[in-house]
């Protein structure tokens, strides 16, 4: 019997090579200075005194920024992450936290972000122990940090410095400046906050006389309570200033205090408020709109006097969120929901050969298939949410019955690639002939096929940018989508017109059947995952209705395979399986219904159940929580629950952390999980998120390794 292998795909060799140039991240090695990409980076060391007990110590992180360049705040407002700094220090030594210099407002489009541009100098307190008598001590850092222009980049330096017990003065200029640049306590500094007309407004009395009739601005510590874009209104009433600032629409937090920083202008230092917050919180996520309505006719005047944000252009916030869309959807073909139909196109690609016209072709209407599938399920997502519904990436795949029809699906796939079905045997001659002037039809199905599999994945990058996509106008979030398609099909339509990359596989012959068997079993695989995932939705009995459900259906396909002399014959095969199916679907749909979570197994690996309330309550304790949204239809997730995350060592750091560890499971679709995610910029799983405090909680990546994970928690006191 005449293999018929499908669906091309001889990419493969090439890929290793541009995902190595795609996962290219700047380092720089251990030393007291380092270029890191786009900035240099120099670990400094201020000691006046001399290393003493008692005496005045200070280690510092200077960051030369390349121009247009920038870094971020403690909170860095709409987008981006804080610097973070780990220390390796001598015994004994300690070091404190950042003595943040007053940052600036770096506005891009609709959205306000809080940073640092030029040469900049983090001072950190310096310890030294009592018992420190002098000799030699090293210290070392590792200093994370997202730069910034049109396009975002992890960077990180590993520098070290050598401590001697003589006084330290050579940079003792770049660090007064940074002193000078931090915002100031005022002794006589009153303050109060109350929440109004959705709203947070301070008064404030005791401020510098030069704040009067100035511009004012405001940094929140805090970055999930405030609309950082919108403009403030300020009013002064003899010495007190009056100052609105609205809640923002995706807020997230209720603190019963805060704190922050103003000031008149671009200038530093700023200075420091801290306050208490009076009356009523409204539900999160309200709109913070209704503020505006609610202020008089004084306060509107004083906000035309507010600077607003620059307008950099609508599309210009656009270009990083395209970019790590097309990142995210070319490292798509990495994860494990989509080696299934990997398979697929490596056969297809060996079948044809040379034949480069049909390749050619079948790239294109693969590249079709695929972008037209994200963006025909991007338009389902956002009319399910506009109509109300609380969904995100992947929705489809909490639905009970699509599970069970894309096991009975990759089971009848997986009998085709053994050769117990033959597909062909049962089409009418019309189709086969059909088929046969277009060839490439399969190449698109293949697309489609491929985004039902892979939809439940996120890969790194994707994260940020289908957040950000699905919290805008329908037109940029298709956009988005369609760029995603684009960069997994990237790779494949690169093989397709460039013959040289697909001459890496080998040429047709025998091996072809042998191979087609064993891509067989992929398929299963598959199936015994989503068999899982379905028991995770509905228990045991929606498991055991599918698995009859795949018997039947492969009797009926078995029906149909068997040749028929007579049109009658035919007809009877097909109404005969028909029947088959249709009775096992009838005793199967009761089954696909959700069944209640048993959260015993979740608590019984040291992890509980996540809610709101879990959450703010640790956090009102000063307790540190890590939470991981996850599913079980997401192979990523599973993956990393299986690797870092059951890793002993880094269970150890949270417990001696005292760290409260939430499992946020997505499975079953979840309107309070959906809007926490969206909170957090997300639409999708997994994401992980370490609160601690009124601090904005610190989001790792999609694929975070042990020590990611070890830096993230070196942030937190010990306890």
């Amino acid at each position: 019997m005449r293999a018929e292998p499908r669906h091309p795909a001889r990419w493969l060799g090439s890929l290793l090579l541009v995902l190595a140039l795609l996962f290219h991240a700047s380092w720089a090695r251990a030393a007291s200075a380092a270029a890191t990409g786009h900035a240099r980076a120099e670990l400094l060391v201020h000691a006046p005194a001399g290393l003493t007990p008692g005496a005045e110590a200070w280690l510092g992180l200077r960051i030369l920024h390349d121009p247009h360049w920038h870094t971020y705040w403690l909170n860095p407002g709409d987008s981006g992450l804080p610097t973070t700094l780990a220390w390796t220090l001598p015994a004994g030594f300690a070091a404190g936290d950042i003595a943040w210099p007053t940052p600036k407002q770096l506005p891009l489009g609709p959205l306000m972000n809080y940073g640092y541009e030029g040469d900049l100098l983090l001072p950190v307190r310096l310890t030294v122990p009592a018992g420190y008598r002098g000799g030699p001590a090293v210290v070392k850092l590792r200093a994370d940090f997202l730069i910034c222009e049109e396009v975002c980049i992890p960077e990180f330096a590993e520098l070290d410095a050598e401590l001697a017990p003589a006084p330290a003065t050579a940079h003792a200029a770049l660090f007064q400046r940074a002193f000078d640049a931090a915002p100031v306590a005022l002794p006589g500094l009153r303050a109060a906050a109350r929440i109004e007309n959705n709203a947070l407004v301070i008064e404030a009395a005791g401020l510098p006389p030069a704040y009067r009739d100035q511009p004012l601005q405001l940094f929140p510590a805090n970055g999930a309570v405030l609309d950082h874009a919108a403009p403030l209104t300020q009013e002064w009433q003899g010495e007190r200033l009056l100052l609105r600032a609205p809640l923002s629409s995706q807020r997230s937090d209720s603190p019963a205090s805060m704190a922050a920083v103003i000031t008149a202008g671009q200038r530093a230092p700023g200075t420091a408020l801290s306050f208490a917050i009076s009356g009523p919180w409204p539900q999160p996520g309200a709109a913070a709109t209704a503020a505006a309505g609610a202020v008089d006719a004084t306060a509107t005047s004083a906000a035309s006097a507010a600077p607003a944000p620059a307008d950099a252009g609508a599309a210009r916030p656009w270009l990083p969120v395209l970019a790590f869309a097309f990142l995210g959807g070319a490292l798509l073909n990495l994860m494990p929901c989509v080696f299934p139909v990997l398979s697929l196109k490596v056969l297809g690609f060996a079948q044809h050969g040379g034949a480069r016209k049909r390749n050619v072709a079948g790239g294109f209407a693969y590249t079709a298939g695929v972008i037209a599938s994200f963006v025909l399920l991007a338009a389902l997502l956002l009319a399910l949410r506009a109509s109300g519904e609380r969904l995100g990436w992947g929705f489809q795949l909490q639905s009970p019955p699509f599970v069970a029809a894309l096991a009975i699906l990759f089971t009848l796939i997986g009998f085709n690639l053994a050769g117990l079905v033959e597909f062909r045997h049962m089409l009418p001659g019309r189709l086969l002939n059909a088929r046969a002037r277009h060839p490439v039809l399969d190449d698109f199905l293949t697309g489609v096929l491929a985004v039902a599999v892979a939809s439940p994945c996120t890969a790194p990058f994707m994260g940020a940018a289908l957040g950000a996509a699905l919290a805008q106008p329908a037109p940029q979030a298709l956009a988005v989508f369609a760029v995603l398609g684009a960069g997994m099909a990237a790779p494949y339509l690169a093989a397709s017109l460039f013959p040289g990359l697909a001459r890496l596989l080998p040429r047709p012959g025998p091996w072809m059947l042998r191979f087609k068997t064993l891509m067989a079993f992929p398929m299963f695989a598959t199936v015994v995952w989503l068999l899982w995932v379905l028991g995770q939705q509905a228990g045991a009995d929606a498991m055991a209705a599918v698995l009859g459900l795949i018997v039947a259906a492969a009797f009926g396909t078995w029906l149909l395979g068997i040749p028929a002399r007579s049109r009658a014959g035919r007809l009877a095969g097909i109404g005969a399986a028909f029947l088959a199916v249709a009775a096992a679907a009838t005793w199967a749909w009761p089954a696909l219904e959700y069944a209640q979570a048993d959260q015993a197994k979740v608590e019984a690996a040291g992890w509980q159940a996540w809610s709101p309330q879990a959450v703010a309550q640790a956090r009102q304790q000063g307790r540190p929580v890590f939470v991981d949204f996850t599913a079980a239809w997401c192979v990523t997730c599973q993956y990393n629950k299986r690797t870092t995350l059951a890793d002993p060592g880094l269970m150890a750091d949270f417990r001696a952390r005292g760290v409260l560890l939430l499992r946020a499971d997505w499975t079953r679709r979840d309107a309070t999980i959906t809007q926490a995610l969206k909170e957090l910029g997300r639409s999708g799983v997994p994401v992980y998120a370490l609160y601690h405090g009124a601090q904005p909680p610190a989001l790792l990546s999609e694929l975070p390794s042990v020590d990611e994970v070890r830096r993230a928690l070196s942030t937190l006191p010990a306890s």
